[in-house]
């Protein structure tokens, strides 16, 4: 998407619940589904004139923010009056419209009325730091952001892939500060209003100590208020005056993606008050040899081999990660590629008609053998007769969506080859008893075996012409 296309294109759904909607929880509401269920949403944006300008209230405490080594580039630039670039990268409430983002860029515009703020969205639902770091080079750096927010603590909160992230960005773009952010799921509010800290976050935390950074915890405002009884975590409308912060306990709505945005401006006028220039510090040593530095994702007609049978398509919801899919709908079509690394993956797009593939690495069929890492989307493969690996699931259901998977190996030099697959998958099995309507209606959409291929995923290089 180029920088001249600022407006998100909103599904129909959405915009016949809009147009139903005339209040601030419809929109809120509104936004969660774009985030959840639609496609990309466009990668640089401008908040709207409805975006509340927040204020940082009365609300202080020191476990909020840790400021460490600060963001003295960003502020310096920003103070000097030079144009600054801020990006976003995270999960579903990185990209929702109602999360945090939009009213922390308004609020960097009301700090800095005079400086010219472009701002990118690198929010993708349902995804962790594994994706992240896969996607981070093309979606955030080569645009060469001052500051990247990075919020992945409710997606898995993978540390290795985070640390990926951190050394991605010190090592390509030494002059751009990081803020890494926690938001919170479930019953994480009730840990911090017993003055404890979840422990995802915890590990989080590691990284953010080890390499300087600062951080803030979105959550503990929240949490404290619920504790006094002013704020209900999640519930369908607010009731006796309480702050309702969400639906579903995980995805603010409008208000509470205020509280969260709140306190990241606290933590700005902190950090801004004490803003010093400062060289970028050296790259110290990893705390996991095996991060994701490495990751990156690759457009397919770059690296890779197709066989008969595909076909180059666009899909313009999901135009903003994808200029150009290609897509496979006959049983046996293939592509090939070949990296020195150790996983590789796809970043496709889900649908009714989404089917099986087969994986073959090194002339030898695989299968997968289950999860490589907690609360990731990395699954381990072991030679043996192949089992075909889903790409269809429950959010499938009449309707897209981006997911990824990714696979891991030895370290090596790897030929892989991705066959879509004859068998079918069960997917009325897989939809459950409550989501079958569509699929009774319309069992011509998901008898069809389609993927829709996206993005390769490699953690390591890919091995082009020869080269090694």
């Amino acid at each position: 998407m180029n920088t001249n296309t600022m407006k998100q294109k909103w599904p129909i759904l959405g915009l016949l619940l809009l147009m139903a909607a005339g209040n601030a929880a419809a929109q809120s509401r509104q936004d969660l589904i774009a985030a959840s269920q639609a496609g990309a949403s466009p990668l640089f944006f401008q908040p709207g004139e409805d975006v509340p300008l927040v204020s940082t209230g009365g609300f202080s405490d020191s476990r909020e923010s840790i400021i460490r080594n600060g963001l003295p580039r960003f502020f310096k630039k920003a103070n000097a009056g030079k144009p600054v670039v801020v990006g976003f990268i995270g999960g579903s409430i990185t990209q929702s419209n109602a999360g945090y983002r939009p009213q922390t860029v308004r609020y960097l515009q009301a700090m800095y009325p005079g400086v010219e703020i472009q701002a990118l969205n690198a929010g993708v639902s349902g995804t962790g730091t594994e994706l992240g770091a896969c996607r981070i080079g093309e979606q955030l750096l080569q645009h060469h952001p001052d500051l990247v927010f990075v919020e992945f603590a409710a997606n898995g909160a993978y540390a290795k892939g985070m640390e990926g992230i951190v050394r991605q960005i010190r090592r390509t773009s030494p002059a751009t500060d990081i803020c890494l952010i926690y938001t919170i799921i479930g019953a994480q509010p009730q840990i911090y209003a017993a003055g404890n800290v979840p422990e995802n976050i915890k590990g989080l935390e590691r990284i953010a100590e080890h390499y300087g950074l600062p951080s803030v915890h979105l959550g503990l405002h929240p949490a404290l208020l619920e504790k006094e009884g002013k704020l209900l975590w999640k519930g369908n409308k607010a009731d006796s005056g309480r702050i309702l912060f969400s639906n579903d306990g995980v995805h603010p709505l409008q208000e509470g993606g205020n509280l969260y945005a709140a306190a990241i401006a606290r933590s700005m006028e902190k950090m801004k008050s004490q803003a010093a220039a400062q060289n970028a510090q050296p790259l110290p040593a990893p705390l996991f040899p095996d991060n994701w530095e490495d990751a990156g994702m690759y457009d397919p007609r770059q690296i890779a081999r197709f066989s008969g049978g595909w076909e180059a398509v666009t899909l313009p919801q999901f135009s903003a990660w994808f200029p150009v899919i290609q897509k496979a709908s006959s049983p046996g079509d293939s592509f090939t590629f070949r990296f020195k690394g150790s996983a590789f993956g796809i970043f496709d797009v889900g649908g009714p008609e989404a089917g099986q593939i087969v994986i073959e690495v090194n002339g030898k069929t695989m299968k997968t053998i289950g999860a490589a890492e907690p609360g990731t989307q990395i699954f381990k493969l072991e030679q043996g007769d192949s089992i075909p690996v889903n790409r269809f699931n429950t959010y499938c259901n009449n309707r897209y969506r981006g997911q990824h998977q990714l696979f891991t190996l030895e370290p090596g030099e790897h030929t892989v080859t991705i066959r879509l697959s004859s068998q079918k998958a069960d997917k009325a099995a897989i939809l459950g008893p409550e989501k079958t309507e569509d699929i009774n209606q319309h069992p011509e959409k998901y008898d069809r075996t389609v993927l829709y291929l996206g993005k390769i995923l490699i953690k390591g290089k890919p091995v082009l012409n020869g080269n090694r």
